[in-house]
């Protein structure tokens, strides 16, 4: 019995140095990556002789476990560094002949690809909310839907206002309202900070608008609010003037002219020196030299009275005006629909 052993032993040992010669030549032939993985399942695989040979082991008396398991272990470590050496050796062969045969034109234009960047009334946003926050002011968010009160009652109009019909608009079926004037956030500001209140509300409004080249039914809108002690209409003249300033960089005079705004009192139009011809007069500004841009004053008794605020105590001024209005005129801008009809052509030049 322990001569049989010994025989098959032998035999095993035999086969597994058969199987490491073989394998070591074909590995060494192999001239791509399909003929080492074939290689690869060949001599390690579920099928392959190493297996079988293993399976064998259960025949062995204890000393020939031990012997044959570890040559074959060794085995299949020498076959695995040998395929990898083989892999990495005809990759580099690959790689050679790809920089030899595709060598690449590098006076060839490039192609070019298209990157998405922001809307161009979301970058002029962006830019007066920085020049109002180096002023010290505060950016808050109006909601796109709320109600009657806060759309109107709140800031005095009242129902049956006929003021009201300048802001007709949408409504739902529950009686929200997509708002028409980002001044609908006004009351829950200045009745939720403590005064000084200095906020601008930059947001989309949305109205019952016959469209033309100066109007859109959707826009944007930038409302102010400044509520503190002993606030003047010139606070709100400076104020305006220096952003205005800033945005059209260059120097920019306004002018205020009496109007009427049932939330602010005394109320008014907001005239800027006409920025196409610098004043001097031209077809846009009908030869006057001033461009009417936006409604504002100081905010009305009643509306602070609204918000629970003294107005024998605290005064303020609010104003509001279009983004895409200040756009028009900073580009030149001859039809306001150009923002919003999706034309590539036109949002590329931003």
């Amino acid at each position: 019995m322990a001569d049989k052993q010994v025989q098959t032993t032998f035999e095993l040992s035999k086969l597994l140095n058969d199987i490491k010669e073989k394998a070591s030549s074909n590995i060494i032939a192999a001239k791509n990556s399909e003929e080492i993985e074939f290689e690869r399942v060949n001599y390690l695989g579920r099928k392959s002789e190493l297996t079988f040979l293993l399976k064998q082991l259960k025949n062995l008396d204890l000393e020939a476990k031990k012997l044959i398991g570890a040559q074959a272990n060794q085995l299949r470590q020498d076959i695995n560094i040998l395929l990898l050496k083989q892999e990495k050796k005809l990759q580099a062969s690959e790689l050679s002949q790809k920089l030899t045969t595709e060598e690449i034109d590098i006076t060839l234009p490039g192609i070019k690809k298209l990157r998405g960047h922001l809307h161009p009334v979301t970058q002029m946003q962006r830019r007066a909310e920085d020049i109002f926050q180096s002023m010290g002011f505060q950016i808050v968010y109006p909601y796109e839907l709320d109600d009657d009160a806060h759309i109107f009652s709140l800031i005095n109009f009242p129902l049956g206002h006929p003021a009201r019909d300048n802001w007709d608009t949408f409504s739902t079926i529950d009686g929200f309202m997509p708002i028409p004037h980002t001044s609908a956030m006004q009351n829950r500001v200045i009745s939720t900070i403590t005064p000084p209140v200095k906020v601008i509300i930059p947001g989309r409004c949305f109205r019952n608008e016959a469209t033309d080249a100066r109007h859109e039914h959707t826009f944007f809108q930038i409302e102010g609010v400044y509520v503190d002690k002993g606030i003047r209409l010139t606070d709100m003249l400076g104020t305006l003037k220096t952003f205005f300033t800033e945005f059209y960089e260059r120097n920019i005079e306004v002018k205020f002219t009496p109007d009427f705004f049932p939330f602010v009192e005394p109320g008014g139009m907001m005239s800027l020196t006409c920025v196409l011809c610098h004043g001097k007069g031209c077809k846009v500004c009908k030869g006057s030299g001033w461009l009417e841009i936006l409604g504002c004053g100081m905010i009305h008794p009643e509306v602070l009275k609204a918000a629970n605020i003294d107005p024998d105590v605290f005064s303020g001024f609010a104003w509001g005006f279009g983004l895409e209005r200040l756009m028009m005129m900073k580009y030149n801008i001859e039809d306001v629909r150009h923002f919003y009809n999706g034309n590539l052509k036109f949002l590329r030049q931003f």
